[in-house]
């Protein structure tokens, strides 16, 4: 399973990003592959519970 992400690299050095269809819940990182983790951990949690506030992102057919 895939999901996108959106990241990027602070002048600190630390990596901040956050899951696409999750825009509003960023994570960080001491490096690219320990953001990484915080991200999918993030993904199982949203994923796997029904979190009240959490916005979802979805396509909707209407034709």
């Amino acid at each position: 399973m895939k999901t996108r992400i959106t990241y990027w690299k602070e002048r600190d050095g630390r990596y901040l990003g956050y899951l696409n269809d999750y825009p509003d819940h960023w994570t960080q990182g001491d490096g690219l592959d320990d953001l990484k983790e915080h991200l999918r951990d993030l993904f199982q949690t949203f994923t796997s519970e029904e979190i009240p506030g959490i916005r979802k992102e979805e396509e909707l057919e209407v034709a």
